[in-house]
């Protein structure tokens, strides 16, 4: 009794004061923005340039600019929702989301060969990425509700597998196979933190490599991934051209770079070098040097982020963070390798670094969500509440 009353008043705190948010993190995620915002700028002003009739050179910025402050305000509102506000709207979301994905099919505007942006007011928003968020909610809220009984095939591997699918077939019809790995990959983790046996899971993981062999086998575009992948060499000119590129730009970065700003292969001879290639005019301007400092900023962030998911005060905030924080982790892990050709080509972005609107937004609001988990890091852990 002593030591509860001890603990009750360590965790008093003043009326009308809330507790903190994890500062290191905040910090983390604002360095990475502003890195971000930066490298950006210099890796898409020549593509600016010339698609605006060289009247401009920060169309790209100013665009990921508006989306950067519209995710710092989700940001700030979101860590001070409690955390137990998204274990209730996890159900209606997850459907929503559901709704959002196949409307694409119908609606959905076409970008470079692909349907997957909703039009609204003028913005493209790209569904997939607000998917990405409601399984994970929803995983954390199943986790919760199953407790123990993970363990058991029916709600270890049933369950969350038959949650996974409502994501996944519809990113399947959209063709959307860099999402549908991405989201796998999380779901796998979260699985494995809920309790599911790892047996169960390492059988999964055998069928989504055999679903992968077929799905790519089926998808004419995707088997050109793998080919360039394995010989770049053999189509420079086409198939292996963007991936020649992009270790041209590597290996001319050397140890320090050629500076900020003097990369060459942006100049329109890397493709998408502001997006998912940008880590290529990184390593060339900032050299081998600047380039670690980016992955250990990355490494970092993601490291304080599974800090705050152990210390969460209740199982579902603790699985819910580290979800947040895995879908970061494997977003960077897949884009460095690709761009460095250990991977093939995915079509997975940078976190904090690659353009596009939605996926900057959507990142920042989620970092709210783990701020808001952080506030109570300093109380008494529990499996339920």
């Amino acid at each position: 009794m002593a030591a509860e009353s001890l603990r009750a008043k360590e965790n008093r705190r003043p009326l009308g004061e809330a507790p903190s948010v994890d500062y290191p993190f905040l910090i983390l995620v604002l360095l990475a923005l502003a890195v971000g915002l930066i490298m950006l700028y210099s890796a898409s002003f020549a593509q600016s340039e010339y698609d605006t009739g060289y009247t401009s050179s920060t169309r790209y910025l100013q665009k990921q600019a508006v989306c950067a402050l519209i995710g710092l305000a989700a940001m700030f509102f979101f860590s001070r929702i409690p955390a137990q506000l998204w274990y209730r709207l996890a159900w209606p979301l997850y459907f929503g989301s559901i709704v959002l994905l196949l409307s694409v099919l119908v609606v959905g505007e076409s970008v470079n060969g692909a349907r997957r942006w909703i039009n609204v007011a003028g913005i493209q928003f790209q569904p997939s990425e607000l998917a990405k968020f409601t399984m994970i909610l929803l995983f954390g809220r199943l986790t919760r509700q199953f407790g123990d009984r993970a363990e058991k095939f029916r709600y270890g591997v049933l369950g969350f597998g038959l949650a996974m699918l409502g994501i996944l077939v519809p990113l399947a019809l959209e063709k959307h196979l860099s999402a549908i790995m991405l989201m796998g990959m999380v779901g796998v983790v979260m699985m494995f933190v809920a309790g599911t046996r790892a047996k169960w899971l390492l059988a999964g993981a055998g069928a989504a490599a055999a679903f992968v062999v077929v799905y790519v086998s089926l998808m004419g575009y995707a088997g050109d991934r793998i080919t360039a992948w394995l010989h770049p060499e053999r189509d420079p000119g086409d198939t292996g051209y963007q991936i020649l590129q992009s270790l041209y730009a590597i290996g001319s970065g050397g140890l320090f770079g050629l500076g900020f700003g003097k990369s060459r292969q942006k100049y329109l001879y890397l493709p998408f070098q502001y997006n998912d290639y940008i880590f290529a005019v990184i390593c060339e301007e900032l050299g081998l040097v600047g380039a670690t400092a980016i992955i250990v900023l990355l490494a970092a962030l993601i490291l304080r982020g599974y800090w705050i998911a152990l210390h969460a005060k209740d199982r579902f905030s603790t699985v819910l963070a580290a979800g947040l924080i895995t879908l970061i982790a494997v977003q960077t892990v897949l884009n460095l390798g690709v761009v460095t050709n250990l991977l093939p080509s995915t079509g997975i972005s940078l976190p904090f670094f690659s353009y596009g609107g939605t996926a900057l937004a959507v990142n920042l609001g989620e970092m709210g969500i783990v701020l808001s988990i952080s506030r109570h890091r300093e109380e008494r852990k529990t499996l339920e509440e």
